[in-house]
């Protein structure tokens, strides 16, 4: 409980640091997608967070909406051109500062799922959400997404049992090194993961 309040303390003041030196850059994004994509730059979706809640996860957007004519295509063919470039150096994930400012996430932490998952976990796979969830996290910087989704939460699970400050230390160090690599941004199969089914 200790640990959870300095780093909720270092977490927002972190988020509220960034988000100031960001702002041009939050800026230029939101105006390059907005003028790509013809709409809204914010990707919003309900995740699953802290204790099985609900929350509200906002990324850049970096794909073309779905439409009745194209509701079958594949996500690859979805990614816009500036898309590529946001996810390859994850700049779409920089509004979840946000989250984190809203307390609904943390810097270091499992990666927040879709809402859709919440009854295929395991009595084991549902532990991932004893903590708060995180922008980063040690599945992240072990495989991301050319990783399998049971790999990805056993991961989440050691982290869970053996968090502490030097482990996300850990995490954020390693974190600027596969952003920088660009190591495992995609699965084998698709640009990015294969949904969870409970099986894979």
């Amino acid at each position: 409980m200790k640990y959870y309040k300095i780093k909720r303390t270092s977490d927002f003041l972190l988020a509220i640091v960034l988000i100031i030196l960001l702002i041009p850059l939050f800026i230029i994004t939101s105006i390059l997608i907005a003028l790509e994509l013809k709409a809204a730059p914010f990707f919003i979706q309900k995740r699953i967070g802290y204790d099985n809640s609900c929350f509200r996860i906002y990324k850049f957007k970096t794909m073309k909406p779905i439409s009745r004519s194209d509701i079958s295509e594949h996500d690859i063919s979805r990614i816009t051109t500036l898309g590529k470039i946001l996810r390859n150096l994850s700049i779409d994930e920089f509004p979840q500062l946000l989250n984190i400012l809203k307390g609904d996430m943390s810097f270091v932490g499992p990666r927040p799922l879709l809402l859709e998952y919440l009854p295929l976990y395991s009595k084991e796979q549902i532990k991932r959400h004893n903590v708060i969830p995180g922008i980063t996290g040690w599945s992240q910087v072990n495989g991301r997404n050319s990783i399998s989704w049971k790999e990805k939460f056993e991961l989440d699970i050691w982290y869970v049992n053996n968090q502490s400050f030097l482990l996300d230390l850990n995490i954020i160090i390693k974190t600027f090194l596969v952003v920088i690599s660009k190591k495992g941004v995609s699965s084998s199969k698709s640009i990015i993961m294969e949904p969870f089914n409970g099986k894979n």
